[in-house]
């Protein structure tokens, strides 16, 4: 969704029509993964993709009816491996695809979550008898849920989106209405980004954090030295906190989310944050330095109280073999 946000903003300015398109299920290769989305509306408009090919085509026309009718469709497309590439499915992909009408009150909550890049999941009923077909709760951290589907099933539909945010993967879930009748309900979870936090303004760090950016981190620039950690140098940066490492990082939320990269070449500034480091669930710790200089670092480290533990989760050198 992020990566059609700031056109969904720009239509419903302008009081657009939206239907919303979203890959719920791949088998085989499929150029687009679970999740991804495409918009679109009736002036022609279009932004994302569901597979990169024509079958771009018939969710389009499938889009168009959808909001004529007011009624979700579940599409299937299966593409054998002679004509795959003619349709944007390589190797003869299959995928499923939901399309709906924009829900706006769901879409506003969806923003904040989305602009605050807190997890949560949307539970889409996606397949079910008349009046439950498309009807979708928004499930988010610490947060009242938003929508609700009725008949009683909100429960059972929270419990599945609880499930799929516990597995930390989107997934589909059929349930019970009676012995012989039952709903399909598909939970998107949508991740916080990951966040890569540097500590040290230096030259390397401005390339690191525009390809951290490409691929979907959250960057923040940690450095005391103003002439370094300055906005001049990462005018790119979601975040630049001109602050030693302590100060810095009670303003910074260290998840298992989060990568940190020591790159001063500086004791005073990068063993501090090491320290702190060493006490996060942060996924990834590396230091800047020479095998040499590790060596002295790591020394230094456990004079200072860390444990051999905490320095074998240090990445140094650091970067790739």
């Amino acid at each position: 969704m992020r990566d059609i946000l700031s056109d969904l903003n720009s239509w419903i300015a302008s009081d657009e029509q939206i239907a919303l398109a979203t890959v719920i299920q791949t088998w085989g290769s499929s150029p687009r993964r679970v999740g991804a989305k495409m918009a679109l509306t009736p002036g022609g408009k279009i932004s994302g993709s569901v597979s990169g090919g024509c079958v771009e085509g018939a969710v389009f026309e499938t889009g168009i009816e959808v909001l004529k009718s007011g009624e979700p469709e579940l599409l299937h497309f299966g593409v054998a491996d002679e004509t795959a590439w003619e349709v944007g499915l390589a190797c003869g992909g299959q995928i499923d695809v939901f399309v709906e009408p924009l829900d706006r009150t769901l879409f506003d909550a969806l923003r904040a979550e989305l602009l605050a890049d807190r997890p949560h999941a949307v539970a889409t009923v996606i397949r079910g008898p008349r009046g439950l077909l498309g009807r979708q709760i928004l499930v988010a951290q610490n947060r009242p849920t938003v929508n609700a589907v009725g008949n009683g099933f909100d429960q059972a539909i929270l419990e599945k989106a609880r499930s799929a945010i516990a597995d930390g993967r989107s997934q589909r879930y059929e349930i019970s209405i009676s012995d012989d009748e039952s709903f399909e309900v598909f939970v998107e979870v949508v991740a916080a980004p990951p966040t890569l936090v540097i500590v040290g303004g230096v030259h390397i760090a401005i390339a690191l954090t525009s390809i951290a950016k490409a691929l979907g981190y959250h960057t923040v620039v940690v450095d005391p030295r103003r002439s370094f950690g300055s906005p001049e140098r990462f005018p790119h940066v979601d975040r630049l906190i001109q602050a030693w490492p302590q100060e810095a990082f009670e303003q910074i939320d260290l998840t298992s989310q989060t990568a940190l990269a020591m790159l001063t070449h500086d004791p005073k500034i990068d063993d501090p944050a090491l320290r702190i480091a060493f006490g996060s669930p942060a996924f990834y710790i590396g230091a800047l330095g020479s095998q040499k200089t590790q060596a002295k670092r790591r020394q230094r480290l456990l004079d200072s109280g860390c444990t051999e533990d905490q320095l074998n989760r240090l990445h140094g050198p650091i970067g790739l073999d």
